[in-house]
């Protein structure tokens, strides 16, 4: 009489085996692996040295610079996850209220960056911010400036790329989460006398608050780790922390002190996220 519970007690644990072995292979044993190597002694010539050691860690924590660097990406991540979110949400609210015709349209736009390759996306913001770019000889051109605005090689610069880069991602789940709203509620509490805006304001954005917090957390996320964008459009002027895991990584073969540079960085994105994640659910409460 005991056998059919068991059966069906161990049934869920064969249906979640491929993923959990997956997330293992590819997520646990390669962070397992990273913690691991962080605590490695610097070897000469080779990765890392027999022993362990928390030297890599007081490097860190010892030098202002790096901490320095942690707090330009994080603020580069919130720029850039502000920006993706002002510019994203009407495109999203159109995507999900607007006509057929419009939406297709919306579609092709907006998942035409995801198209080609993130190399090629940022040289082309390269030609257009350089001092010899197409914005700065268009203004010197009409007169409208003397000489050519800094736009490259600073922190304005990446977040301009990295908005344009990521502004999908942010596009996307706020969209489905608006879909998923009935227009009805917004039809009945005009019908009662509410405005658009505080329609907007009282039923729609709490209503997609979902899809904000999935977008901005994707944003950030990504904002934090790019290499490419940072590296092209940054130059050696402005370094992000993912550009200096490389450089520690690649460059100088610090492989020990890379790994802890690389969990520092993660360890303070998760921590911001988890925050983000408990003030959005507090929002939702209440």
């Amino acid at each position: 009489m005991n056998a059919a519970p068991a059966k069906k007690g161990f049934g869920p644990l064969l249906l979640i085996a491929p993923a959990a072995i997956l997330l293992g292979v590819f997520l646990v044993l390669p962070y397992l692996n990273i913690v691991v190597m962080s605590f490695r002694i610097p070897g000469q010539g080779t990765p890392y040295a027999p022993g362990f050691t928390l030297a890599n860690y007081g490097k860190f924590f010892a030098d202002s610079f790096y901490i320095g660097q942690v707090v330009n990406t994080l603020w580069i991540g919130f720029v850039t996850t502000f920006a993706c979110l002002i510019l994203g949400y009407p495109v999203a609210w159109q995507l999900a209220r607007g006509t057929s015709a419009f939406r297709a349209l919306g579609y092709g736009l907006v998942l035409s960056p995801l198209l080609v390759g993130i190399v090629i996306r940022s040289y082309g913001w390269t030609i257009l911010l350089g001092n010899n770019g197409i914005i700065n000889r268009t203004l010197t051109s009409w007169g409208v400036i003397e000489g050519p605005l800094p736009l490259m090689y600073n922190a304005l610069g990446i977040i301009i790329a990295l908005v344009h880069v990521f502004l999908p991602f942010m596009i996307l789940p706020i969209m489905s989460a608006i879909q998923g709203i009935d227009p009805s509620l917004e039809a009945a509490a005009r019908s009662l006398g509410a405005s658009r805006i505080s329609a907007f304001r009282r039923i729609t954005l709490p209503l997609s608050l979902p899809g904000i917090q999935a977008g901005c957390i994707l944003v950030f996320v990504l904002s934090l780790s790019a290499y490419v964008t940072p590296s092209l459009i940054g130059g050696m002027r402005v370094k992000t922390m993912a550009v200096t895991v490389v450089d520690a990584l690649i460059d100088t073969f610090q492989w020990p002190f890379g790994s802890a540079l690389a969990l520092m960085l993660s360890i303070t994105g998760a921590i911001v996220v988890v925050l983000f994640g408990r003030l959005t659910r507090m929002k939702w409460k209440a």
